[in-house]
């Protein structure tokens, strides 16, 4: 047992806001054990069959796990074992194994652990962190087949008796999806990202959630009384009286603030001296808009379109897309949906399209290049995005843009699907707009070019710092040097913008930077005429808006321009948000 006189304070990541405090119940992963064992030629079609057996019943499972997530919270989240079903129902794993039992002449156990290990360790080596997240699917069903070979159960979370805090090294979906929601009040894990499955089941259950602890589970034991705050990522192990008091008041001030935003819902992103900026969100599926009308956002900024292709054995068609693109402008109307088009590679794969391993994808065939080598796919995506343009509120974005050139080759594109759909008599927007986003170093620099070929600019600053600062953001002994705020960046986006007002064009940012209310003030002041921000953030952001003015917005970027240390500028920011808006500082830990 843990230490009961002794405050332990362990700092993770806040993957899903909210503090509670509960008892823990800590998950020790047991694996099925087995010994290898030679077999004869003869034996090999009754361990294929075993193995087949195994997969039945991990199928079943897997799908009664489904079925009772779509009922009780909806298919989106369902859908999460989508992935989990491809691994049983992937023939070439499959068929992997089989080989193996039949050359090797060893029990499927062994063969089965052996080809799981490489899949993994493969997708584990990506620089991308959703696949490398993947690479835990596989490793949950492998487990579930070999308990399932045993003969064993496998429901350890579905077991819980009372309300706790669930406490482990990693939780797969299945272990998430069976608990239940009066039962588990928040988890703690050594493991996990904000793109984990723990991260997103804790946040569609709205239970707060803390990852990346890396020892909670050696820190931590059953029964411990323990204290997670999901907003900063700080896990309490035998929370004091004094700190139990300071977090009692810290919950009634967030939950005071929050029910104050509620009520700027339809409220517009205006400062005090009446100086209005265009406040969107960003998306990734039709059903996010539920999200945007909630938070009160007033159009989308950015519709990252590359989420209908990712996770699918085959590419969306062109009636597909276009009833998804439709679905969201129809839903959004009369305010404006950009629609992103393809932005695969880098950190984002389609299993269904044969991209090349590269040593550094980030830089390599993806976003407008990918589309402009694979006319047949763009011109599928332009045609569907054409089609939703009927709405009269699309506005269509290319990724990535380096040179006038690839402006230039895909308006040729555009202009092709065009004739094509009028030929076929299909309605569609003539006059669409068009824009790009400002993500690479060479097109900041040369935005004046840009800008007269295109109506309006978006810059994606995750990109543009990466790019700029030549950081990987994915690699943890650099991020220190991941800096929205360093002067190189103010000064790309502040030329940026001048270029865009030179040519009448207006400039959105739609990037991470965007979405943090300490930097709102900062970007209105360099001249930015929309930011388009994930849903739940609209509040925040709008609220910091609305408590500063203009004026105090330029002479903030205009001292900013002039610091030579990123950590000057952000200080500049914190100073002006405390000072106005103190309750999101509050808010934000």
């Amino acid at each position: 047992m843990g230490d009961a006189h002794r405050e332990i304070v362990l700092q993770g990541t806040g993957v899903s806001p909210g503090v509670v405090i509960g008892p823990a119940f800590l998950i020790t992963r047991t694996d099925v054990r087995f010994v290898e064992r030679a077999i004869e030629a003869d034996e090999a079609p009754r361990e294929i069959a075993r193995f087949e057996e195994a997969l039945i019943a991990t199928r079943g499972q897997l799908h009664d796990i489904q079925t009772r997530m779509e009922k009780a919270l909806d298919r989106r989240n369902a859908s999460i074992f989508d992935a989990h079903l491809l691994v049983v129902d992937d023939r070439s794993f499959v068929e992997e194994v089989v080989r193996g039992v039949r050359a090797r002449k060893v029990n499927v156990e062994v063969v089965l652990q052996e080809v799981a290990a490489r899949y993994a360790e493969a997708l584990a080596q990506m620089g991308d962190e959703y696949l490398r997240e993947r690479a835990a699917d596989i490793k949950d069903v492998v487990r579930r087949i070999l308990h399932n070979l045993a003969g064993q159960s496998l429901n350890e979370v579905g077991g819980l008796s009372e309300p706790c805090i669930v406490v482990a090294a990693d939780l797969s979906p299945s272990d998430t999806a069976t608990l239940r929601r009066d039962r588990v009040i928040g988890f703690a894990t050594d493991q996990g990202s904000p793109t984990s499955h723990t991260a997103i089941m804790a946040r569609a259950l709205e239970i707060p959630a803390v990852v990346g602890l890396h020892n909670a589970g050696v820190r931590i034991s059953s029964g411990d009384r323990v204290l997670v705050d999901g907003t900063t990522g700080r896990v309490v192990v035998h929370p004091s009286q004094e700190t139990l008091d300071r977090y009692g008041s810290i919950a009634r001030a967030r939950e005071t603030i929050r029910s104050r935003l509620e009520t700027l819902r339809d409220e517009p992103a205006r400062t005090r001296d009446g100086y209005e900026v265009d406040l969107a969100a960003n998306i990734e599926l039709p059903q996010d808009v539920d999200a945007v009308l909630r938070h009160g956002a007033r159009g989308i900024g950015l519709f990252r379109s590359e989420f209908l292709f990712l996770s699918r054995s085959h590419l969306p068609d062109e009636m597909e897309q276009a009833k998804a693109y439709g679905e969201v402008a129809g839903r959004i109307a009369p305010e404006p949906v950009v629609i992103r088009t393809l932005d695969l590679g880098g950190d984002k794969f389609a299993s269904s399209l044969q991209m090349p391993q590269e040593m550094n994808p980030y830089m390599g065939w993806r976003a407008i290049r990918f589309c402009l080598a694979q006319p047949d796919v763009f011109l599928t995506q332009l045609r569907a995005i054409l089609r939703a343009s009927v709405h009269r509120n699309v506005r269509i974005m290319y990724p990535m843009i380096s040179n006038v050139d690839e402006v230039a080759r895909a308006g040729r594109l555009l202009e092709q699907a065009k004739e094509e759909l009028g030929r076929e008599g299909v309605p569609f927007d003539p006059d669409v707009e068009v824009g790009v986003m400002i993500e690479v170093p060479s097109a900041a620099l040369v935005a004046r070019d840009l800008a007269r070929r295109v109506k309006f600019f978006s810059i994606g600053t995750n990109d543009l710092i990466q790019y700029t600062l030549a950081v990987d953001r994915v690699n943890e002994q650099v991020t220190y040097l991941y800096e929205p705020t360093h002067p190189a960046i103010l000064r790309l986006i502040r030329q940026t913008i001048e270029a865009a007002r030179s040519a009448g064009i207006w400039t959105g940012v739609c990037g991470e930077m965007g979405g943090n209310p300490l930097l709102a003030p900062l970007l209105v002041g360099l001249g930015v005429d929309e930011l388009s921000v994930s849903p739940n953030m609209a509040p925040l952001v709008k609220d910091v808006i609305r408590a500063v003015t203009f004026s105090e917005c330029e002479r903030l970027a205009a001292e900013a321009l002039q610091c030579e240390a990123g950590g000057d500028v952000l200080a500049l920011c914190r100073k002006l948000t405390e000072a106005r808006a103190p309750e999101i500082v509050t808010l934000l830990g």
